[in-house]
């Protein structure tokens, strides 16, 4: 991994930069939290300006419709935009960093000229149908059944956790259809129209008081054979590439984020007196050698998934499973800094602490992760 910066690179960031400063003023002020309706055309609006301006699927490849970036072109794109204060991915999170990159490394010829570019464009969203109530953190042991019906799968059942779903077009669906076979075959990945009869959604409110989640209930949904990604039976497989692009590249630019965070966090112990205690000045040294080495890991596997073909290794349940902990620790820091201020919901950070609890949970558990790191990395024999 070459850390260094060629003078192409440098070129690129120079342009994106200057960009950045010429759209970024003209910009809509951002919508209220709870307006969804209204954070969808926002974040679809900004998308649509990525891609006119050649900035979408920065580092998809060329035949998905990318731009076929560097990895290092790539991290630069992550470090300018969010240093210029541009909009994060938003309700575009899970098609551009889940199953936009699925549907590329994994889907048919059809389905990646179908799917692909109206994520690009910003003209369709995603959310994700993966979790269920009463598989917990065993997703393999989901139970949503889909038989198949000539050239349909009628799918019934029930998900939790379905990100962005009041937005969204299409569901990566993860069903049974094999229901005799052992539970982690017998699983197929399908992609669901969110307008398709049978589908109701009831809407989950988090501790920050957000909606960005929900309950989603499935009765005879009709879903085209032909929305099958990967075989049939296949679809633990095609998860397995899902939640490799889910770990290990899509936390990248909250990375930055968080980088960024820490120096605002020092400034405003300094303003309000707090940085005479030796033992928060210590907490935030430490958290800012922590970032720093998260963001080499991250170059680590951005530039691993380049080598193997655009999907991420297993490195990426190293890095989630360390991120998830470190920004638990970076907000409970803020709200050291914040002092009283810390219960006040309207100032910043505090919501972000709220948020911070669920990340050793999404994406897979932090025993999950630990599971995975034993026996993939370590080779340690599985648990009895």
């Amino acid at each position: 991994m070459d850390l260094t910066y060629t003078e192409e690179e440098e070129e690129f960031r120079a342009r994106l930069r200057e960009w950045l400063h010429q759209v970024l003023p003209g910009l809509p002020p951002r919508p209220a939290p709870d307006d969804w309706p209204g954070r969808r055309a926002y974040d679809l609006g900004w998308q649509r300006m990525l891609y006119d301006a050649g900035y979408a699927g920065l580092h998809w490849p060329v035949d998905a419709g990318g731009q076929g970036a560097t990895p290092t072109q790539h991290l630069i794109y992550l470090e300018e935009t969010e240093r210029a204060g541009a909009p994060y991915v938003g309700a575009n999170f899970v098609g551009l960093l889940h199953a936009g990159p699925t549907i590329a490394a994994v889907g048919t010829p059809d389905q990646r000229a179908r799917w692909l570019p109206p994520v690009l464009r910003g003209d369709e969203v995603w959310c994700q149908g993966f979790s269920e109530p009463d598989a917990g953190s065993d997703l393999a042991a989901l139970r949503t059944r889909a038989v198949r019906d000539g050239d349909t799968y009628v799918v019934s059942g029930s998900k939790i956790w379905t990100s962005h779903a009041e937005v969204a077009d299409w569901c990566e669906l993860l069903v049974r259809t094999d229901p005799d076979a052992p539970k982690h075959r017998g699983i197929s990945w399908l992609a669901m129209p969110m307008d398709a009869p049978g589908v109701s959604i009831r809407p989950l409110r988090t501790l920050a008081g957000s909606t960005e989640f929900a309950e989603m209930f499935l009765d005879e949904v009709r879903v085209p054979v032909a929305n099958r990604v990967g075989a049939e039976h296949d679809g633990w497989r095609v998860t397995m590439v899902t939640l490799s692009f889910e770990r290990g590249t899509a936390f990248v630019g909250e990375v930055v984020a968080c980088r960024r965070t820490l120096g605002q966090l020092a400034a405003e112990a300094r303003k309000n007196g707090r940085w005479d205690d030796p033992v928060l000045r210590r907490r935030l040294g430490r958290l800012s050698a922590e970032f720093g080495a998260l963001w080499r890991l991250t170059q680590g596997n951005v530039s691993e998934a380049q080598r193997t073909g655009g999907v991420p290794g297993i490195g990426g349940s190293v890095f989630k499973l360390r991120y998830s902990h470190a920004r638990q620790e970076l907000y409970d820091t803020a709200a050291a800094v914040l002092g009283p201020d810390s219960l006040d919901l309207a100032r910043e950070w505090n919501l972000d602490r709220l948020s911070s609890l669920s990340y050793t949970i999404a994406a897979g558990t932090s025993q999950i992760q630990r599971n995975i790191v034993a026996e993939r990395i370590l080779g340690l024999p599985k648990g009895r």
